[in-house]
C-alpha cells in the first residue's frame, strides 16, 4: 500500500484541467431554452430517454448534458425515470424488434400532450445498423410519430439543446 501511495505522489496529476463554463454561446442558448421552458412548462421540463437499440454513443452525449459543464438542470430540464412524469420522449438508436413493444408501452404511459424526439442518425432513419436489417424496424418513425429529428452520429450536447429550442419555437 505504501508503495502505491509513494508512486502516486511521485507521478502527480496527469489529467487535463476541466474546461471553464464561461462559454458565452452555451450560456445564451441555455438562457433562451430556460425562457421557453418557463413559458411553456412552468419552469420544469421532464425528459424520458429511451434506448431502443443504440450503440450508446448518443447516450454518452445525453449524459454529458447533466455534467457540470452543460448542467441543463439550471435551465429547468430534468431527466426522469418514469414515462408517467415525462413531457418528452428522447429516443436513441434504431428500434430493435425486441424493443418495439417496450417503446410503444413507454409512449402510451407518457401523458398527453407529449413530444417524441429522434436523437441521432440511427433513430432518425435507421442509420448504419437499422437499414435493411431483419432485427430492427428502422428509425423511430416506423413505430411512433416523431416531432423532431436531431441528426448526428452522435449529436453533440449543444445540438441537443438547439434541437429542444427548435421544437419549442416550432410549437409556438
Amino acid at each position: 500500500m505504501y508503495r502505491i501511495l509513494r508512486k502516486t505522489l511521485k507521478t502527480g496529476v496527469l489529467t487535463e484541467k476541466a474546461p471553464t463554463s464561461s462559454d458565452a454561446a452555451l450560456e445564451a442558448l441555455g438562457i433562451e431554452v430556460k425562457r421557453l421552458v418557463d413559458k411553456r412548462f412552468n419552469g420544469s421540463l421532464a425528459i424520458r430517454e429511451v434506448d431502443a437499440g443504440s450503440c450508446n454513443a448518443c447516450e454518452l452525449e445525453i449524459h454529458a448534458l447533466n455534467n457540470p459543464y452543460y448542467d441543463v438542470e439550471r435551465f429547468g430540464i430534468h431527466f426522469v425515470a418514469s414515462p408517467r412524469h415525462a413531457d418528452i420522449l428522447l429516443v436513441t438508436g434504431p428500434v430493435g424488434r425486441h424493443m418495439e413493444t417496450a417503446l410503444l408501452r413507454t409512449w402510451e404511459a407518457t401523458p398527453a400532450p407529449k413530444w417524441v424526439i429522434a436523437c441521432g442518425d440511427c433513430a432518425c432513419d435507421g442509420g448504419l445498423f437499422g437499414r435493411d436489417n431483419y432485427a430492427t424496424r428502422g428509425g423511430v418513425e416506423a413505430v411512433l410519430p416523431v416531432d423532431l429529428y436531431i441528426p448526428g452520429c452522435p449529436p453533440a450536447p449543444v445540438e441537443l439543446m438547439m434541437g429542444l429550442l427548435n421544437l419549442f419555437n416550432a410549437a409556438d
